[in-house]
């Protein structure tokens, strides 16, 4: 598959302050600086010890690059390509010190976008030829909404909602709250824009029927069994998107798909995962 559209360096640039901020400290990488000397440059790659995908390339390019603007990158494989154990991911050359000091953090966040993508791309093949997309949630790690999200589409998913302003959810404490769907969407409608799409999550075939009465633009089909869903699949009938979730996994991934929704959404896409097994390798030190 190809790579998504990057991501624009200024929607990720305060995640890497912070992070090279918190690894830095006060005095910044004493060890580095205790042991190489100013001028040594050193040539490096990035390895990986395990198959993946890749996920943020330019991302960890641009860690190195926050610290030292001098230092080479070529990013070898590209988001969104398979990467096999032993593969070389990212190439740089330049300062040792900039390159041994950004190290961690270049890694931190590069293992885990790969591993968000490694893990989408499983969910994707598992859902190959039902016609369903998975998608990703919120439930993503705080302050790296905008990068767990690109690393979901560098593994074939698609995006959910980013927030809570850019689409309407009505959940179960929602109607629970405004006393039914019908209230709840009266009182939606009347409070948005017309180019604001409106779900409903619902837990009963009652209110998915109440939701269709109302127009909706999608339903969430919350915690539904396999023959549940199918039933309200075909109550919908193509008349909005129809999106399963709650609980779904690998094993069972497939069989929600086969029901005929549209959407398979999946928080463990990024509140489960396991980072990429990432290593940077120094290969040549050049002393002045």
């Amino acid at each position: 598959m190809g790579a998504p559209a990057g991501l624009p360096r200024i929607v990720y640039q305060q995640v890497i302050e912070a992070a090279l901020r918190e690894d830095l400290g006060r005095a910044g990488d004493i060890t580095s600086s205790a042991v190489i000397r100013a001028e040594t440059r050193c040539d490096a790659r990035i390895v990986a010890r395990e198959p993946g995908r890749m996920a943020g390339g330019q991302v960890a390019a641009d860690v190195f690059r926050t610290l030292d603007s001098g230092v080479v990158i070529d990013i070898v494989i590209l988001d969104g390509e398979e990467i096999a154990a032993g593969d070389m991911v990212l190439k740089l050359a330049g300062p040792a010190r900039p390159i041994l000091a950004a190290e961690r953090t270049a890694l931190n966040l590069l293992g885990r976008l790969c591993g968000i993508a490694a893990l989408t791309g499983r969910f994707v093949a598992a859902v190959e030829g039902t016609g369903a997309r998975v998608a990703d949630t919120r439930k993503t790690s705080p302050g790296m909404r905008a990068l767990e999200k690109y690393a979901v589409r560098c593994g074939g998913g698609i995006n959910h909602r980013f927030g809570l302003d850019d689409a309407v959810l009505i959940k179960d404490n929602h109607l629970l709250v405004a006393g039914s769907v019908t209230a709840a969407v009266e009182r939606v409608r009347a409070a948005v824009g017309h180019a604001v799409m409106v779900e409903v999550e619902v837990d009963t075939l009652e209110q998915l029927s109440e939701s269709m009465a109302c127009g909706v633009d999608a339903v969430l089909l919350d915690n539904m069994d396999v023959g549940t869903l199918r039933r309200a699949v075909a109550i919908v009938t193509g008349r909005s998107v129809t999106e399963a979730s709650g609980g779904i996994t690998l094993e069972t991934v497939c069989s929600v798909a086969e029901t005929g929704v549209d959407v398979v959404s999946v928080g463990a896409l990024t509140h489960s995962v396991s980072s990429l097994d990432l290593s940077l390798e120094v290969e040549t030190v050049h002393n002045a």
